[in-house]
C-alpha cells in the first residue's frame, strides 16, 4: 500500500507504478478525451490491487478540468455535460427512484465548502411529488439534498446522519459531494473524481469517520470529490525534486557530486522532509488563494451536471427555470 496522501484513485496509481515500474495487478486504466476534457477510468477489480493503492474495489472516473474554465461560462457547461454522463454511465436508476443528495463539509471553511455549496444549486422535487402529485410531470425524479455540516459543529457523526435519514426515507440512491486532497499540487481545484465506492468523511485532511458507502448503509453510494488542498510537505518536496533533477542535469556526469545526487533516495528525503517541518507547521494543508471563486464555479459544474443526470428528461433550461 502506498503511503502517500491523496484522495485521488488516479494519483495512488500513478505514485504505484512510479515507485515500482510497473502497472498495478488488479487495476485496469481506460483513458478517452471529449472536446478536450481528458476523463480517465481506474477499475479496482481485485483485492491486491485495492491494498497496492490503498482504495476499496470499485470504479473510479477522473475528470480533468481544463485552465481557465473557472471564467469560461461554455467550458463548465461542457465538463458539466461530462459529469453528468459520466454518472449516467456509473448508476442506473429508475424515473420514480428518489435519490439523496449529501454535500459534506464544513461551510465556514471555504475548501471546505463544496458540498453545501453543490446542495445549494440542486433541483429539489421530492417534496413536491408528494404534495402535489397531479402538478409534476411523472418524468420528474424524486431528490431530496442535505448539508450535514461536521462532527466538530453538530458533534454527530456524518455518517450517523445520513444513515438515520435514509433509514427513514429510504432513497434508492445516495450522492455525497466532499473536498479531497491532492498529492499533486496541479490537480488543485482542478480534477473531479467520481467513484461507486462511498466516501469517509474528513479522510483529505486525515480525520477518518465513518465510512458512508453501501456496505454501512445498505444503499449504493456515489461519491463526488474535487481536491481542494495539498500538503505543505508535499509542496517543499516537489520543489526540491526540481532542484534536485537540475542540479543533477547540471553536474558533470559520473563525478562524485553527481553520484552523490544520484544516490539520494527521494522517499526516505520525502519523510526527513515531512518530519523536519511537522514541529512548525504540524500537517499544513494548503489551498490556493483564489479558492472562494474557483470553489464557486466548481459547485456550479457539479450542481449541473448532477441536475442534469437527475432529471434525463429536462434540459437546461428548463432546470434552469425550476431553479427559478
Amino acid at each position: 500500500m502506498i503511503n502517500v496522501r491523496t484522495d485521488l484513485a488516479v494519483e495512488a496509481r500513478e505514485i504505484y507504478k512510479n515507485v515500482h515500474k510497473k502497472e498495478v495487478d488488479g487495476v485496469v486504466i481506460e483513458e478517452n478525451e471529449r472536446d478536450n476534457i481528458k476523463i480517465t477510468k481506474v477499475d479496482v477489480t481485485t483485492k491486491d490491487g485495492a491494498i497496492k493503492i490503498g482504495k476499496p474495489i470499485g470504479t473510479y472516473i477522473t475528470i480533468d478540468i481544463p485552465e481557465f474554465t473557472h471564467y469560461d461560462g461554455e467550458i463548465m457547461d461542457e465538463v458539466s455535460k461530462v459529469l453528468s454522463d459520466s454518472l449516467k454511465d456509473l448508476v442506473k436508476i429508475n424515473k420514480d427512484n428518489t435519490a439523496l443528495v449529501v454535500g459534506l463539509g464544513n461551510w465556514n471553511i471555504t475548501p471546505d465548502a463544496l458540498g453545501p455549496k453543490v446542495v445549494d444549486k440542486i433541483m429539489i422535487t421530492r417534496h413536491l411529488k408528494a404534495i402535489m402529485p397531479d402538478s409534476i410531470d411523472d418524468s420528474i425524479r424524486p431528490v431530496c439534498a442535505l448539508a450535514p455540516g461536521v462532527l466538530g459543529i453538530t458533534g454527530i457523526e456524518t455518517g450517523e446522519i445520513i444513515k438515520s435519514i435514509a433509514d427513514k426515507i429510504n432513497p434508492n440512491l445516495i450522492i455525497c459531494i466532499d473536498a479531497l486532497a491532492s498529492r499533486k499540487l496541479e490537480r488543485v481545484n482542478k480534477t473531479i473524481q467520481i467513484s461507486n465506492t462511498g466516501i469517509s468523511p474528513g479522510a483529505g485532511i486525515g480525520n477518518n469517520r465513518m465510512e458512508i458507502n453501501e456496505e454501512n448503509l445498505g444503499i449504493p453510494v456515489i461519491a463526488i470529490g474535487v481536491p481542494t488542498v495539498v500538503e505543505a510537505s508535499t509542496i517543499v518536496n516537489d520543489a526540491m525534486d526540481l532542484v534536485l533533477d537540475e542540479m543533477i542535469s547540471e553536474a558533470t556526469k559520473g563525478g562524485e557530486f553527481y553520484n552523490m545526487l544520484k544516490s539520494i533516495d527521494k522517499n526516505e528525503k520525502s519523510h526527513m522532509i515531512k518530519s523536519l517541518l511537522n514541529p512548525y507547521v504540524g500537517d499544513l494543508m494548503v489551498t490556493p488563494k483564489e479558492v472562494d471563486i474557483v470553489i464557486d464555479s466548481v459547485s456550479k459544474i457539479i450542481s449541473n451536471g448532477l441536475n442534469m443526470a437527475l432529471q434525463p428528461e429536462l434540459d437546461m433550461e428548463d432546470i434552469n427555470k425550476f431553479m427559478g
